[in-house]
């Protein structure tokens, strides 16, 4: 999605709305929205999948809830044991899955697009690991809570973007050189979260486990909508610099060339991409590979070029709402939501490999 400027006065140009092949341009004034066509067809689509899931997921559980009766209780109606299950128990995971899947999807999408990598994503450079120790940390010395915990994996991701950004800077950032820094950091810092661990209390420490599980299980209304809060005011910002990313990935002298200001979109990216990872991991814990197949995934869907911001949120809430309800109700016993994404990113990872195998042959 980008904005241009068609030199016409506003007066001599009405509103229009051009379909192109490949492009929808929207014209008002002097302004000019372009937007991929098939990446807001793959968007709705990914969207209206997620949504239907979720409906799904508040019929599931314990107490078996027909489609009317979910219906009946969003709406307002009749209260009842039906109603305080949907709407109190299951209705704020629902969202949270949701939400919480497109924020990693997103922060995904801007980290492999800056680097033009599509490893590097929060989970793989270190940002995830520094927000879980960061949320660790929160825990076990002053106590946790949300806000406490919140704080913590913000104060986290934030210092660990700065140190792997200034270790990987040489006159620009290349994508390799940050994925190398990014995973040692990564390794140090799940380090440190263990021996946090390790020097807590028992009750402590398996309090701080549960949480770096990466679950659903402990999300209720009072984690759910400042993290919906939070989301919302980190992702308008990045649909304002679609256009600045999509000229970084052409490179900085391309950028430049064009007008963008290169170091302050790129920070400014940078720190939206950061505070969705880490309200991610404070409300549910750290959630591994949303933000790394995702984009791709969502890329090769809307044959976009370069890693269109909507399909890879749409993606991340479908990818995180599928596997919450595979780890509630698909296997014998409940796992966290953070296992399945694990056996998701592997199989990922795995296809990876194979399709490039196959594109050198």
């Amino acid at each position: 999605m980008t904005a241009a400027s068609s030199g016409t006065p506003a007066a001599e140009a009405p509103r229009t709305v051009d379909f192109g092949a490949r492009m929808i341009v929207v014209r008002r004034g002097a302004v000019a929205l372009r937007l991929h066509a098939r990446s807001l067809a793959v968007t709705a689509a990914l969207a209206a999948v997620t949504v239907a899931i979720s409906f799904v997921a508040l019929t599931l559980g314990d107490l078996l809830v027909t489609p009317p009766e979910v219906l009946t209780a969003l709406l307002g109606g009749h209260e009842g044991i039906v109603t305080t299950v949907v709407r109190d128990w299951r209705l704020p995971r629902v969202i949270a899955a949701a939400v919480f899947g497109a924020a990693l999807g997103a922060s995904g999408a801007v980290f492999q697009s800056l680097t033009r990598n599509p490893l590097a994503s929060p989970d793989v450079i270190g940002l995830e690991a520094g927000s879980y120790a960061g949320g660790i940390a929160a825990i076990i010395l002053f106590g946790g809570g949300f806000v406490v915990t919140a704080t913590g994996s913000l104060l986290g991701g934030v210092l660990t973007a700065v140190a792997v950004y200034a270790l990987a800077y040489r006159r620009g950032i290349l994508g390799f050189r940050l994925i190398i820094v990014g995973i040692g950091m990564n390794a140090m810092l799940i380090a440190l979260g263990t021996y946090l661990m390790l020097r807590a209390r028992r009750e402590v420490a398996m309090a701080a486990a549960v949480w770096g599980a990466g679950s659903l299980n402990p999300v209720g209304w009072p984690q759910v909508l400042p993290a919906v809060i939070v989301i919302v005011l980190a992702l308008v910002p990045l649909c304002w610099l679609a256009a600045s990313q999509r000229q970084l990935e052409l490179g900085d002298d391309a950028a430049r060339a064009a007008g963008v200001l290169v170091e302050t979109s790129r920070g400014l990216l940078v720190v939206c991409g950061v505070v969705l990872t880490a309200i991610v991991t404070a409300a549910a814990g750290p959630i591994a590979f949303i933000s790394l197949a995702a984009p791709q995934i969502a890329r090769r869907l809307a044959g976009a070029p370069g890693i269109a911001l909507g399909p890879a949120a749409a993606l991340g809430a479908l990818l995180l709402a599928a596997s919450d309800i595979v780890a509630q109700h698909a296997l014998p016993v409940p796992l966290p939501v953070g296992v399945i994404t694990v056996v998701v990113g592997g199989c990922y990872l795995v296809w990876i490999l194979v399709h490039e195998a196959r594109r050198r042959r």
